[in-house]
């Protein structure tokens, strides 16, 4: 057959060329026809009917005084000192972190005042007992709701200065002091670290002297690296501060005391041989006057000793009646517990507050189509969105139950409970810090660019939430704190012969649980295998740890630097006590609840955080607590549990209780909050 010829090619081709055109035009008719514009779709039109009342969950998971924290949103709502702004037709209200950090000091200020002038503070420091500190906590919480500088600027004036006062000083101290920080006559602050020492307060490098002739205390910065550090209210405000330092009493060093100083005058000028400087701007907290202060041989009165714990005599004898100079050390970190329980607490309150933005606004933002002309498909309805959401939100509920839990031990405190408080404490600030800055990225980068908008909170609330980690104690020494008081139970039980009583290890008394070689859903999903799973990793971590510790000392090692080769298992084992307790509480607050609707969603809940937390924990593959095919069966399940999950998640994050002000334009109409309208309003 003969080729064709340069014209037939060149005609064939343009007879193909016309053919494509026209298929092209043809088929691409329909999608330039107009198509109507995105509408918003309220979340609860994406959600079935609840099948829970989340009045009745609310009560569970705030706990107390539910009265008083709606008083306290409606304080804030209704006054133009939090910075109410109209977005889509809602009034919202949170601080404006486009003014400077001397503008967002003095608007603290202004709003401390106004809340002092409500009565918010009253009986914060003068009422005593159980429900007097239940009702500080439940308002602090909704201050922290509102802005973390707010609270954190009342919680280094009513909890640690405060709290200082009232834990280590005596009837004297009570007298003068307390009743004039409750009315913030005097703004305390609360000066324990150093430009050299942060988590290591035994080797702060402050010294005080005591000048017999006078009657007075010395207190000395005697290098730079004793300056104080990061002293939250003492660069603008703080007219006294608690001054933490070595007490030298003839030549001797006596530990670590505090002292009431006085940095200024009721004018507000710096008081002489007191040098204060500013930290400067940080990444968040700008609302917070964090400054360093220095002491050149300031003069005190003996008073000024906070005496409950030892005591200085008018001719300079030292006297304590805890002879053990540990004892005496620990007695003196006691008002951090009280830190720690409101960093916790504070912690699961930002989790909720980015869950119910990032949830309400995944059950109204719709993304790709799975076929032709077919709607957008909601981003709460991938499975993939809700394996980032949904298992952070089960784990909030767990850690609701736990502070809960923390804050009750707290205020009914004895002697005989501070160790378990100081360890339970150390525990959950670590383990619920941690899950608030996991959950604020998940929830921002569910939110996609929104996210990223301020006026959306959930992106600066990651800078305002990050000091968590590390402030009151760095949370992998914390961890570690944690491991070495359940090292020495196990330890004592050895050497005494005796079964473990306290700190949750009764578990130990019984036998080694058994899990069966082929878990199936219902297994999985059962109490017993929960509680059984997190019982062997807990023993066997602690097990393992007490050997590790025990051969490295046998090689001649000092148990400090053994501790410290064994800080990974001590780490795992710090996390495993803390899982454990958390289901304990997470059970107790399940049989609390009679069969229904509610008993069942707690079930799902529970389910979800513990198989989350075997799931994401390669301590159970490592050491052999499941199986390759049982660690498979746990992913399963866990996608099974967010299928479930999803029709309830609405319900779930409205029986927070947050009130709409609080949250963001984008839990609600976000195409109103973005229209060209609101541009012109």
């Amino acid at each position: 057959m003969a080729s064709p010829s340069p014209d037939d090619q060149v005609a064939r081709r343009a007879q193909v060329l016309a053919g494509h055109l026209h298929a092209f035009h043809a088929s691409s008719e329909p999608s330039l026809s107009s198509s109507p514009c995105l509408q918003y779709s309220p979340p609860e039109l994406a959600s079935p009917p609840n099948e829970f009342n989340f009045h009745d969950m609310r009560k569970i998971m705030d706990g107390h005084n539910l009265q008083d924290r709606d008083w306290l949103f409606g304080l804030m709502i209704q006054s133009k000192l939090f910075n109410p702004r109209v977005v889509g037709g809602r009034v919202f209200v949170s601080p404006d972190y486009n003014q400077s950090k001397e503008q967002q000091r003095e608007m603290t200020m202004r709003r401390i005042q106004y809340l002092l002038d409500c009565g918010v503070f009253q009986g914060w420091l003068t009422d005593s007992g159980p429900e007097a500190e239940m009702r500080k906590f439940a308002l602090h919480e909704v201050i922290g709701m509102y802005d973390h500088s707010l609270a954190v600027k009342l919680g280094v004036h009513y909890f640690l200065w405060g709290g200082a006062i009232q834990f280590f000083g005596t009837k004297r101290h009570h007298d003068k002091w307390l009743r004039d920080t409750e009315n913030y006559a005097i703004k305390g602050c609360f000066a324990m670290s150093e430009l050299g020492h942060g988590s290591n307060v035994r080797g702060i490098e402050t010294v005080t002297t005591y000048d017999s002739k006078t009657g007075e205390f010395v207190i000395n910065s005697p290098c730079e690296s004793a300056q104080k550090y990061w002293i939250g209210g003492a660069a603008n405000h703080a007219t006294h501060t608690i001054v933490f330092s070595q007490l030298d009493i003839n030549g001797r060093n006596q530990g670590v005391h505090a002292f009431i100083a006085q940095i200024r005058d009721t004018d507000g000028n710096i008081c002489p041989n007191i040098r204060v400087a500013e930290c400067g701007h940080k990444i968040g907290l700008n609302g917070v006057d964090n400054g360093r202060i220095w002491f050149d041989n300031v003069r005190i009165p003996r008073e000024n000793l906070l005496n409950s714990v030892a005591d200085v005599t008018p001719d300079g004898q030292y006297l304590s009646a805890i002879k053990d100079p540990d004892q005496r050390f620990a007695a003196f970190l006691a008002p951090l517990t009280s830190g720690r329980v409101t960093i916790a607490v504070s912690a699961v309150y930002s989790s909720k507050m980015s869950l119910a933005i990032a949830v309400r606004y995944s059950l109204t933002r719709r993304a790709f189509s799975l076929a032709p002309n077919q709607p957008e498909v909601l981003l709460l309805d991938y499975p993939s969105h809700q394996r980032r959401l949904l298992p952070l939100l089960a784990k909030t509920y767990a850690l609701s139950f736990a502070v809960n839990y923390l804050k009750m031990i707290y205020v009914k405190r004895t002697p005989e409970s501070n160790k378990t408080i100081h360890v339970v404490s150390s525990a959950f600030k670590a383990i619920m810090t941690w899950h608030n800055m996991r959950t604020l990225q998940e929830c921002r980068e569910a939110c996609g660019g929104q996210g990223l908008k301020t006026e959306n909170r959930i992106g600066h609330m990651k800078s305002e939430y990050d000091v968590q980690s590390t402030f009151e104690g760095d949370n992998n020494v914390l961890m570690q704190q944690v491991s070495k008081a359940l090292l020495a139970e196990y330890i004592a039980v050895q050497k005494r012969n005796r079964p473990f009583k306290g700190l949750g290890l009764e578990h130990m008394n019984r036998s080694c649980p058994v899990i069966p070689s082929q878990l199936t859903s219902s297994n999985l999903r059962s109490s017993q295998f929960q509680t059984d799973i997190f019982c062997l990793r807990e023993r066997d971590l602690l097990t393992r740890f007490a050997a590790e510790i025990s051969q490295l000392q046998t090689q001649g090692q000092s148990r400090e630097y053994a501790l410290l080769q064994s800080y990974q298992l001590a780490e795992d084992l710090g996390r495993a006590f803390s899982d454990r307790t958390i289901l304990q509480i997470f059970l107790d607050a399940e049989a609390a609840v009679s069969s229904g609707p509610l008993k069942n969603e707690f079930s799902l809940l529970r389910s979800m955080y513990v198989l989350m937390s075997v799931e994401e924990d390669v301590s159970f593959l490592r050491y052999g607590y499941l199986s390759p095919d049982n660690a498979a069966g746990v992913r399963k399940e866990v996608t099974k549990l967010c299928s479930e999950l999803r029709g309830h998640a609405l319900a779930l994050v409205s029986s927070f209780g947050i009130p709409d002000a609080f949250l963001s334009p984008i839990a609600f109409d976000w195409v109103d909050a973005n229209a060209w309208s609101s541009v012109e309003r």
